[in-house]
């Protein structure tokens, strides 16, 4: 029972040092726009559904939904990254204001659009909507110099005063822009927490904390399928390790949990918590991710960390679209489960 107590109160006391870790967020930010639509008939032009709009809304997503679960953590973000002179760039920086939230690192480039990702979501009157398509508005030309050295620039003045960075490379280009990664590294070798969440270009960053792959990205690194099977999962997560030069990795499983493995050769299998029937994994790692670091800035372990973050994944997947986790919900999570 002692021991049950004893971890109960260190994720609390973890959580409540959240409040004001400063952290950075450098990466690709998305617009997310949901538009929902009361299913009717089958058109006769084509075997499509008929949608009655209802409402549109517009989240953050990418880059700026792990700013979004930082600042509903109660973290002090700073977003860092490029978005278009277009109407969804205005919205997303109207949407960061209304959360007071910093917006001064964001760079406006004319030579681009703002990364948008639309969601159409169809149902009936009194049931939950379900996704039938997505249509992404993605970027064809490369942002100006002008804004890279921007970025740079911002990234500097800004990163002395922080404790933590999380990388977020959707692909987009930001992550990409020359100087930025050295910048990073340095950060971490002054032993600030520097933590990745990276789609495509994993293989080629090392010397960080901690990276937060899922498990099929695990098997796109390695051209390899595991099958469900953990000593699979385990192997290439060491090579993964090692390759990085990492801290630690955090290996997020779905169902199965996450996996933690350690640059010194101990590891941690950490079960789901909650249900198995999931709503909606939609920006899920941007949640595991933020908490990760921000238990890491306010002074846990990584096992302590993982634990934390696992407990925010099992919360925000009971959620529809990119949501969020506030404190509170955690702490609950943490004295149902300890």
């Amino acid at each position: 029972m002692k021991d049950r107590k004893d971890k109960r109160e260190i994720f609390i006391e973890l959580v409540k040092n959240f409040k004001k870790r400063k952290i950075i967020v450098v990466g690709d930010l998305i617009l997310d726009e949901y538009v929902y639509g009361l299913t009717t008939r089958v058109s006769r032009e084509a075997p499509v559904l008929i949608l009655k709009h209802d409402k549109t809304e517009y989240k953050l997503g990418g880059a700026a939904n792990a700013i979004n679960n930082l600042h509903s953590l109660g973290a002090s973000v700073t977003p860092i990254g490029i978005i278009g002179k277009d109407e969804a760039g205005e919205n997303l920086l109207e949407i960061l204001k209304q959360k007071k939230i910093v917006t001064d690192g964001i760079v406006i480039d004319p030579k681009v659009n703002t990364i948008t990702k639309t969601r159409i979501m169809a149902g009936g009157k009194n049931i939950i909507k379900q996704q039938v398509i997505r249509i992404d508005r993605e970027n064809e030309k490369k942002f100006g110099n002008s804004s890279s050295k921007k970025i740079i620039d911002i990234l500097r003045s800004k990163i002395v005063d922080v404790e933590g960075v999380i990388f977020s490379d959707y692909g987009y280009g930001v992550c990409t822009i020359p100087n930025l990664r050295e910048i990073l590294f340095d950060f971490h070798s002054r032993r600030g927490v520097f933590t990745i969440d990276s789609r495509f270009d994993l293989l080629k960053l090392k010397n960080i904390t901690a990276a937060t792959p899922n498990e099929s990205e695990l098997e796109e690194l390695f051209k390899t399928k595991f099958n469900g099977n953990l000593q699979k999962v385990k192997k290439a997560g060491t090579k993964l390790l090692n390759k990085l030069a990492s801290d630690f990795i955090l290996i997020t499983r779905g169902s199965k949990g996450m996996l933690v493995l350690k640059s010194n050769g101990e590891s941690c299998n950490i079960p789901i918590v909650g249900s198995d029937k999931i709503v909606d994994v939609t920006g899920a790692g941007d949640t595991v991710i933020s908490i990760l670091t921000c238990a890491l800035c306010a002074g846990g372990n990584p096992f302590e960390s993982a634990h934390l973050a696992n407990y925010g994944g099992g919360i925000v997947v009971m959620k529809a679209g990119t949501a969020s986790v506030s404190p509170m919900e955690l702490i609950n999570v943490i004295k149902k489960y300890n």
